[in-house]
C-alpha cells in the first residue's frame, strides 16, 4: 500500500460479483437463518452479550454490571466469578459427557491418542497440582513453548484452573524471542518439550529453551514433555520431566474462582516499534466471545460435529479455536502435530477422511499451497463428511476461495471467511453460514454485537469504497491492554481516530455493503497469516556484525500472502553471503521471519532528511513502475535496485 494511499484513503479496485447463498438443505438445521440475532444486538448490544454470557458460560458468581466502559478501558460482566478450565472440561463431565472425545490427536509420524473429556479433566487437574507443587500461585505467569501435542492444551488449561496467566510462545520462534517474552512477563515456570516432529524429523525445543533461560532471569523451574526422544541437556533442580511429575500428582484439583476481569493469558504480537506487545486477555469476556463465535460462526452441533482448526496453539487462533472455544462448547476436535505434506501432499485430506471431520478451519496460505499441489490430492479421499469450511489469518483471494469451495467442499459447504486479530480475542467479521449469502474473498459483515465502521483520514465514515477499519463499540473478547505499558496501548490502538479502536487494516465496502479486507496499513507484514514487524526483522539484520543498515518491506506473494523482502547495506569492507543473513534472521527471530530475498546495496532510497522511502522499496519488490523520485537524495539508487530485482527474478 503506497504512501499516497495512506494519505488520500485506500483504493478499492477489485470487483467480485459471484454470490453463494446458503443452500436450502443447510438452512433446515442451521442455528441461524435470518436476521433476528443481528436485530437483537443492534437494538441493545449489552443485553445481547449478557444473554450470550448467561446461556453459554457457567458462572460461580453472577455479575453486577454487564459493561463498564471508560474509553479505552472496558470491563465486562463486572463482579462475576467463573473458571475457564471448569467451563472447558468439568461442566461437560458433570453433565454426563465424560466419555465424549475431546481430542483425536494425530502425530506427524502416524501415532495417535484419543482423549475423552474425563481423561482431559484428570490430566489437567494433575498438572495443575504439579504447577502448585512448583510454587506457582494465582497471578504468577507461566511460559509455554511446545509442539502441537495434547500437553500444550493441558498446560494452558491447568494454568487457567489455578489462575496463573499463561504466555504461549510459538515453537518455531528462536531462543531470543522466547527470552524476550519470558523477561517481559517475568514468568516463573517454563513448560517445553525435548522436541517435536516436523517434516519427518525431530526439531529440538529444549536447547532453545535452555538458551532462553540463560538469557533471562525469572524462570525457576522447567517442565519437559518427552516427545521427540532426542538427547537434551539437564539442569538438576531446575529441570523436571513432565511424566515423572505427573506420576504422583492427584487428579483432584478444584478450579479457582476467578474474577471476570482477572488476566487469563498474555500473547505477544509484533509491534511497529520492534518490541513485541504482550496482549492481555481476561476471563469472563474472552470465554463468552470465543464460545459464542465458535458456536455460531461454524454452526456447531457439538453432539455430531468433528471440528479441526489447523493452527498452532502458539497463535491466537490456536488459543481461541483449538483450546478455549471448542472445549467450552463441548465438541470433539482433531489436533495434528505436523505439516500438511508429510509423508504426502494429501496428509490433511487423509486426516479429514480418517476422523470424518465436518468443520475445517485453515489459512488462505495453506489453500494456495494446496492449489499448487493440484486438485488430484484431495480427490484421492472421501471428503463428504465436511459441511462447513473456514479461513483465517488474512484475506482470501477469490480464486483460492472458489478452489476451496469446489475441491474441498464439493460445491456444497458454506465458507466462513473470518477477520479478527490477536487483539480482538475472537472472530469479529464473518458470514453466519445459514444466514449469509457469501461473495468469494469477502468477510461479508460484522457479527452480531460487533460494530465496525470504515473511515477516511479525517475520521469521516465511509459508506462505499476504501477506508480504515475501525471498531466503534467495545466487545467482550477485546484486549484489556499491553502488559506493563498502558500508554503504548492507548497510542497503538486508540490515538489514530478519536473514540474508536483502529485495527490497523484497510478495507472497502462494496455497493451491497459487504466488507473486503485489504491488509495492513502500517509496517507490519502478514506472512502466512502471521504478523511480523518490519522493524523487528531490520533489527535482527543490523545485529549481524557485517550489516550497517537494513530496510524491510512486505511484498505480495502468491503463496504466503506477503513475503519478507530485505535491502541491506554492508559495513565497509565486510563480506557476507545472503544465505548467512537469512539464517541470522531465523536465529534471531524465527524461521517464519526469514526474508524471501535479500538485496545487498550500497545505499537505500532516502529523502533528503534521511527517511527511507519504503513505498519505493515495495514497488521495486513487486515490479511496479516507480513514480516520482524527486524527493530522493539520490534517485539513481532506485535504478540500481530495480536492476538487482530484475536479475534475481531472471535467476
Amino acid at each position: 500500500m503506497s504512501d499516497e494511499q495512506h494519505t488520500s484513503g485506500i483504493e478499492a479496485l477489485a470487483d467480485e460479483q459471484r454470490t453463494f447463498p446458503p443452500s436450502e438443505d443447510f438452512k433446515k438445521t442451521a442455528l441461524t437463518v435470518g436476521t433476528e440475532m443481528y436485530d437483537e444486538a443492534a437494538q441493545d448490544d449489552e443485553a445481547f452479550w449478557a444473554r450470550q454470557a448467561t446461556e453459554l458460560v457457567s458462572w460461580s458468581k453472577p455479575w453486577d454490571t454487564v459493561l463498564d466502559w471508560q474509553l479505552p478501558d472496558a470491563k465486562w460482566f463486572v463482579g462475576g466469578e467463573l473458571n475457564v478450565s471448569y467451563n472447558c472440561i468439568d461442566r461437560h463431565v458433570e453433565a454426563g459427557k465424560g466419555d465424549k472425545v475431546a481430542f483425536h490427536w494425530e502425530g506427524e509420524p502416524g501415532d495417535t491418542r484419543t482423549i475423552t473429556y474425563a481423561e482431559l479433566l484428570d490430566e489437567v487437574s494433575q498438572f495443575a497440582n504439579v504447577l502448585k507443587g512448583l510454587g506457582v500461585e494465582q497471578g504468577d505467569r507461566v511460559n509455554i513453548y511446545m509442539p502441537m501435542i495434547p500437553e500444550a492444551a493441558v498446560a494452558m488449561l491447568a494454568c487457567a484452573r489455578i489462575g496463573a496467566p499463561h504466555s504461549v510462545v510459538f515453537g518455531g520462534f528462536s531462543s531470543q524471542s522466547l527470552a524476550d517474552r519470558i523477561d517481559d512477563a517475568q514468568a516463573k515456570v517454563l513448560i517445553t518439550a525435548d522436541g517435536g516432529y516436523r517434516r519427518g524429523e525431530v526439531f529440538p525445543l529444549k536447547p532453545a529453551a535452555d538458551e532462553a533461560c540463560e538469557a533471562s532471569s525469572s524462570i525457576e523451574h522447567v517442565v519437559v514433555v518427552k516427545r521427540g526422544g532426542n538427547d537434551v541437556a539437564w539442569v538438576d533442580g531446575r529441570d523436571h520431566w513432565y511424566h515423572e511429575l505427573m506420576e504422583g500428582a492427584s487428579t483432584e484439583c478444584a478450579p479457582e474462582p476467578m474474577d471476570s476481569e482477572d488476566l487469563l493469558f498474555l500473547l505477544y504480537t509484533s509491534g511497529t516499534t520492534g518490541t513485541p506487545k504482550g496482549i492481555m486477555h481476561t476471563t469472563g469476556g474472552y470465554i463468552t466471545h470465543t464460545t459464542f463465535t465458535h458456536k455460531y460462526v461454524f454452526d456447531l452441533k457439538p453432539e455430531t460435529d468433528i471440528f479441526w482448526c489447523t493452527a498452532d496453539v502458539g497463535w491466537i487462533t490456536g488459543h481461541s479455536y483449538i483450546v478455549y472455544g471448542p472445549l467450552s462448547n463441548g465438541c470433539t476436535q482433531v489436533m495434528y502435530e505436523g505439516v500438511p505434506n508429510h509423508p504426502g501432499n494429501d496428509r490433511f485430506w487423509e486426516i479429514i477422511e480418517k476422523y470424518q471431520v465436518s468443520i475445517f478451519y485453515t489459512a488462505p496460505t495453506a489453500i494456495r499451497t494446496f492449489m499448487k499441489w493440484g486438485a488430484e490430492e484431495p480427490a484421492k479421499h472421501d471428503l463428504s463428511s465436511l459441511r462447513v469450511l473456514g479461513t483465517v489469518g488474512e484475506p482470501i483471494n477469490p480464486e483460492a476461495w472458489i478452489w476451496y469451495h469446489e475441491n474441498i467442499g464439493g460445491g456444497n459447504c458454506p465458507i466462513v471467511d473470518t477477520w479478527w486479530q490477536t487483539e480482538t480475542g475472537g472472530i469479529m467479521i464473518s458470514p453466519l453460514p445459514g444466514a449469509t449469502t457469501t461473495k468469494p474473498g469477502s468477510a461479508t459483515f460484522p457479527l452480531p454485537g460487533v460494530t465496525a465502521k470504515l473511515v477516511d483520514d479525517e475520521a469521516n465514515e465511509v459508506d462505499n469504497g476504501g477506508g480504515y477499519l475501525t471498531l466503534t463499540r467495545p466487545w467482550p473478547g477485546m484486549l484489556r491492554g499491553i502488559w506493563g505499558d498502558p500508554e503504548r496501548f492507548r497510542d497503538t490502538y486508540w490515538s489514530r481516530f478519536p473514540d474508536r479502536y483502529f485495527a490497523g487494516d484497510g478495507a472497502k465496502l462494496d455497493d451491497d455493503g459487504y466488507l473486503w479486507l485489504l491488509g495492513r496499513v502500517d509496517d507490519v507484514m502478514n506472512v502466512s497469516g502471521h504478523r511480523i514487524s518490519t522493524t523487528e526483522v531490520e533489527s535482527a539484520l543490523v545485529s549481524h556484525p557485517a550489516v550497517a543498515e537494513a530496510a524491510v518491506v512486505g511484498a505480495d506473494d502468491a503463496t504466503t500472502g506477503q513475503a519478507v523482502m530485505a535491502y541491506v547495506i554492508l559495513r565497509g569492507g565486510a563480506d557476507v553471503g545472503v544465505e548467512d543473513l537469512r539464517s541470522h534472521v531465523a536465529s534471531e527471530i524465527g524461521a517464519i521471519a526469514k526474508p524471501k530475498a535479500i538485496f545487498i546495496t550500497p545505499d537505500l532510497p532516502k529523502t533528503r532528511s534521511g527517511k527511507i522511502m519504503r513505498r519505493l522499496l515495495r514497488d521495486v519488490a513487486e515490479g511496479r513502475n516507480i513514480g516520482d523520485t524527486t524527493t530522493l537524495a539520490d534517485s539513481s539508487i532506485v535504478d540500481e535496485l530495480q536492476a538487482k530485482a530484475a536479475a534475481a527474478a531472471d535467476d
